[in-house]
């Protein structure tokens, strides 16, 4: 990560923590609708990168403000797919929130006189979990790549954008089961931050496009490519 983009989350980290109790009023004035903005236009000349590192910290934190729709203001009409890629972001950083929340609780939480987290059921469902994570995190960083390759031509971007949202939906699914199971009761109270990540998760899921869109839409891509050109296709976006 660059110091710059470190500055970014630092600033977001505490800018989002004042927001918890403030609303939006704090991340307006902070400025976060010029992210985008280019630099020449009095922006602060940011990438899909940026974007995405702030959106990751925004689902942590404040997964009920709408972070994303004030970042995206900044673009002159952004399309839908852009509005699906910032929720790919915020998806992922409450993923990573639920899978690191479940780790502090079977480190910490003991039954049978050991903590959970020695148990081996508990450590295979939490490495399905951290999979997943994973998984979203891999798929939010390519896209991310390929926005800021093709100047945020969400166009040029679709194939990632489309295996990004459907890779990050289908995740919510092991993510919200597997945390609350190894949580137990606790993570179902008000109380527990868990649901804090778990209910976003479930509402973004919807969002933009569901399953069953951007499995379509992305498979109709696929097709097109046929089986030889979909390996060409890919390994030229690699590059």
């Amino acid at each position: 990560m660059s110091a710059a983009r470190e500055m970014l989350c630092d600033t977001a980290r505490a800018v989002f923590g004042d927001a918890t109790e403030a609303g939006m009023a704090p991340i307006e004035t902070a400025g976060f609708v010029l992210l985008l903005v280019p630099e020449a236009d009095g922006g602060f000349g940011g990438d899909w990168g940026d974007v995405n590192a702030v959106l990751r910290i925004a689902g942590v934190v404040v997964p009920d403000l709408p972070v994303a729709n004030l970042i995206l203001s900044g673009l002159k009409d952004a399309p839908e797919a852009l509005r699906a890629a910032a929720t790919v972001g915020l998806m992922a950083g409450a993923m990573g929130q639920a899978l690191a929340l479940s780790i502090e609780h079977v480190n910490t939480r003991q039954q049978f006189g050991r903590p959970l987290g020695k148990f081996q059921a508990v450590q295979q469902s939490l490495a399905v979990l951290a999979c997943e994570v994973a998984a979203v995190d891999a798929a939010a960083a390519a896209m991310a790549s390929r926005l800021d390759a093709t100047g945020l031509d969400a166009e040029a971007a679709d194939f990632e954008i489309a295996a990004a949202k459907l890779r990050a939906n289908r995740a919510v699914g092991v993510v919200t089961a597997v945390a609350h199971q190894v949580h137990g009761a606790i993570g179902f109270t008000r109380e527990y931050d868990l649901h804090r990540a778990t209910i976003p998760l479930m509402r973004w899921r919807g969002m933009h496009g569901n399953d069953a869109y951007w499995g379509e839409r992305l498979g109709r891509q696929v097709s097109g490519f046929g089986g030889r050109g979909l390996w060409e296709n890919l390994t030229a976006r690699a590059e």
